[in-house]
């Protein structure tokens, strides 16, 4: 496991590559209130989940209504620069939402239902918390409520409202071309959960490094420990080759290999002296030309388990991997392959209109407690558009549809045949 003098070494290395800055951030500020800035998105999100061949009363509905606020203050200026931020967001459901659920409304009684079939959604919640950071150079610390981007500790986004953790981030770019992380982060709340650390994160620690090599070639590697859940490594290769029309060839390699720590989530069901492991990875191909992209993607598991994350508080949204929509295609074993096709409809006199449609099938999945393997699919669609100018600029439209089918034997497992529709309106608001 991760020890904390490695991370006292990580920040010891930040410390010298200060003096091997190529430019300086800081020295180019203009201040705590000149580099500020201020927005507020308004958010109306609905998703549903039909469940096919199961009983009554299981299907998922939310739809609900969120603002979310986001004000950033710049650093004063000086060797060492200074700030704050503050983030939030509110939100009410529109609606009786009594068979809600998808990680979008919080319940009382932690979202059990009753003899009807029923839960007690939350009609309104706020939260949301500050931060509080200081800047020398290129490197950069915050400390407080933050969204994460990591591809080992990635908040949730893809609900009304993100997922928050709460812990110390450092971001140095000191050297040109590459961007290091190191942190600690103790709380974890989901986009579901009322309180700061309902997810009950004991630590996590996070470090990685991301480099461009040239113009085409990047490559990076991020690491995570969560004390008493797991251990993960992720690491990725993109080479981006463009065409003499061009067009674009992007190929991507990208995988993840974790080791569980006894009675977590997935390895309660290996035996105690039987480690705990699971390696995926993926490679995908896409060739763009004009406003017509396609991808073709390979994904396989292997370990003992399949590819687990959110349940261990690592993160809702930890799965940077192509084959990734309703299901992630994550099972014991799995191997699964995708072909998407997406189209800019801006080359038809219509800006701002997307469209992107994809087909994952999955096999050899293995099975708790059977030698039989299982098998998944998934058709997936997208449109998305952007009102261009009026009032309304900026107002952007999000309408997303799955069917999902698999075979019984993996939906009593993981979860049953869905045909799942998402909506979201966003409309952002700049204050300053």
């Amino acid at each position: 496991m991760f020890k904390k003098h490695n991370i006292a070494l990580i920040l010891g290395v930040y410390t010298v590559l200060i003096s091997t800055t190529f430019a300086s951030e800081q020295s180019e500020s203009k201040g705590f209130v000149e580099d500020a800035s201020g927005t507020v998105l308004f958010r109306n999100g609905f998703i549903q989940r039909d469940k096919k061949n199961v009983a009554p009363g299981v299907d998922n509905n939310s739809w609900l209504q969120s603002t979310m606020v986001n004000l950033e203050s710049g650093f004063t200026q000086g060797t060492i620069g200074l700030g704050v931020d503050v983030i939030g967001d509110f939100s009410f459901k529109i609606g009786d939402n009594q068979h809600s659920g998808n990680s979008m409304i919080p319940h009382y009684n932690n979202g059990q239902k009753d003899t009807n079939g029923y839960v007690d959604p939350y009609d309104q919640w706020t939260r949301g918390g500050g931060v509080v950071k200081a800047r020398i150079s290129n490197t950069a610390i915050k400390y407080g409520t933050q969204v994460l981007d990591l591809p080992v500790l990635a908040s949730m986004t893809t609900r009304n409202v993100p997922e928050y953790f709460t812990g110390a981030l450092v971001t140095s770019n000191e050297i040109n071309n590459l961007s290091l992380v190191a942190g600690k982060f103790t709380k974890n709340q989901q986009p579901d959960q009322i309180a700061s650390d309902q997810n009950h994160l004991d630590r996590a620690v996070v470090w990685g490094a991301k480099y461009k090599i040239n113009d085409q070639l990047n490559a990076s590697y991020y690491g995570t420990d969560l004390k008493d859940k797991l251990e993960r490594h992720y690491a990725n290769v993109n080479y981006q080759y463009v065409l003499a029309d061009d067009s674009t060839l992007t190929y991507d390699l990208s995988g993840y290999h974790t080791k569980f720590e006894p009675n977590t989530t997935y390895s309660a069901t290996i035996p105690a002296n039987e480690k705990t492991v699971n390696n995926i990875w993926a490679l995908s191909g896409t060739y763009k030309t004009g406003p017509h992209s396609l991808m073709l993607a390979y994904q396989q598991n292997s370990g003992n388990v399949g590819y687990d994350y959110g349940q261990n508080a690592d993160g809702g949204q930890s799965v940077y991997l192509p084959n990734s929509y309703l299901s992630d295609f994550i099972g014991n074993d799995e191997k699964s392959v995708q072909a998407q096709y997406s189209l800019d409809f801006g080359a038809f006199n219509l800006p701002a209109l997307n469209w992107t449609t994809a087909y994952v099938y999955g096999w050899d999945i293995n099975l708790k407690d059977s030698d039989d393997t299982a098998k998944e699919s998934e058709f997936f669609n997208q449109l998305s558009y952007t009102v261009q100018s009026g009032f309304a600029k900026d107002l952007k439209l999000r309408v997303r549809n799955s069917i999902y089918r698999n075979d019984q034997a993996y939906a009593d497992q993981y979860m049953p045949d869905t045909n799942e529709w998402r909506i979201f309106v966003d409309f952002p608001v700049k204050l300053f």
